[in-house]
């Protein structure tokens, strides 16, 4: 994820696995108690509707998901998200009905929980798995809506998508085909760029909302958390439950105002994260998550360091030089100097294939991401300290344009 800064400077780099990696986990779900709801809720009812329209997406039948929709509006929807389904490729669909809401609307329609599973077949390797409002109608026969406020709404269940795909690498753009080849050009780089560097096989899936409100729907975020945000990987349920699926998703106010090579690098330092698995890595540094995406992102750029590195110089020039290695909080989205922390992170990162190759750094890279132990992966890769990476890195900072002399 970056936050925006000129379209002819490349802005500093933000990940999902920084920004979801605090709070309470949304693994551990307690399904509520069912709440009386009189004559209205029929959840034999509902359950058929659902199996239904589970049947009608596995069998690609839009009339056949139309059919159960309450009105113009719905059946357009549920149409939709067939074609939808199809064109991703999704498999392991299914839909269940949980319980009751407690919301009514008139003699026959409620809202009640639905449970989905669903995986982009080929790339994730196991299921989604979530759970949103659906509201029903003509006592559950019916459906009139999927989705609500407060609630993770997947971008393959809200409307209509265009989907392009090119072996592995899948693109999904809410609404028109705008932008879609664009984005998928972009996307088949950043793999070809990534595994230039960490080898492996694994596809990306990149979702592109139609703005930033239906970003925040897809990731069940408060309002203006992302705003800034030009790209996220996160989990596409958002569990840390393993082996969840985890997909790049961009914030398409943002990143179409970046220039083709800031957009660019944009793309590639997400897809390092999610073909890396890094969002899952909890015990590594961020400045090492960080660092690396963006040594891998930045690798190819033929840019200046007053570019690349502007903004930790002005801030080692005003401020002098940091005491430590950015730590977590440093990385905070509400952090002051954010831009500075991201380049220092890569700083780190170059200054450590400046001195035992890349190889080491990627081996190392895997090992932190393995089993968080950066200290026995320093010693056996770079034949350093922590103290020592530490001073060499000062050492860099020092030496950058603006700051030494």
């Amino acid at each position: 994820m970056r936050p925006p800064t000129g379209r002819h400077v490349l802005p500093a780099l933000l990940t999902a696995a920084a920004l979801l990696a605090g709070g309470c986990s949304k693994d551990d779900y307690v399904a509520p108690p069912p709440v009386a709801t009189g004559d209205v809720a029929d959840a034999a009812g509902a359950a058929d509707t659902l199996a239904d329209l589970q049947e009608a997406i596995r069998d690609a039948d839009g009339p056949a998901a139309a059919d159960l929709g309450a009105d113009a509006a719905a059946r357009e929807l549920l149409t939709a998200v067939v074609a939808n389904a199809d064109a991703l490729g999704l498999a392991d669909v299914t839909l269940r009905y949980v319980t009751e809401t407690g919301r009514t609307h008139g003699d026959d329609a409620w809202d009640g929980q639905v449970a989905v599973t669903w995986r982009v077949d080929g790339i994730d390797e196991a299921s989604a798995r979530i759970e949103l409002p659906v509201s029903f109608a003509d006592r559950g026969a019916t459906i009139a809506a999927i989705g609500g406020s407060g609630a993770r709404l997947p971008l393959w269940l809200t409307g209509p998508l265009a989907v392009r795909r090119d072996g592995a690498v899948v693109v999904a753009v809410a609404g028109d085909d705008a932008g879609a080849g664009r984005y998928l050009a972009a996307a088949r780089r950043a793999v070809a760029q990534a595994r230039a560097v960490v080898p492996g096989d694994g596809g990306l899936v990149v979702e592109v909302p139609a703005d930033t409100e239906g970003m925040r729907r897809a990731l069940d975020t408060d309002p203006g958390q992302y705003d800034a945000i030009a790209a996220i990987t996160a989990p596409v349920d958002g569990t840390e439950a393993a082996g969840s699926p985890v997909h790049v998703f961009l914030n398409r106010g943002v990143y179409d105002g970046l220039d083709r090579v800031a957009a660019q690098v944009v793309m590639t330092h997400e897809a390092v994260h999610a073909l890396t698995d890094a969002v899952a890595a909890r015990q590594a540094p961020l400045w090492l998550v960080e660092g690396f995406a963006d040594y891998v992102a930045l690798r190819d750029v033929d840019l200046p360091l007053r570019t690349t590195a502007g903004q930790i110089a002005a801030q080692v020039r005003r401020e002098g030089p940091p005491e430590t290695l950015p730590a977590p909080g440093d990385f905070d989205p509400t952090a002051s100097h954010l831009g500075a922390v991201y380049e220092a992170a890569w700083l780190v990162c170059v200054t450590l294939a400046e001195h035992a190759g890349q190889r080491a750094l990627v081996e190392m890279y895997a090992d932190v991401l393995d089993d968080g132990d950066l200290a026995a992966a320093l010693r056996e890769h770079a034949s350093w300290t922590e103290a020592e990476l530490t001073a060499a890195w000062l050492d860099r900072l020092a030496a950058l344009p603006g700051v030494a002399g």
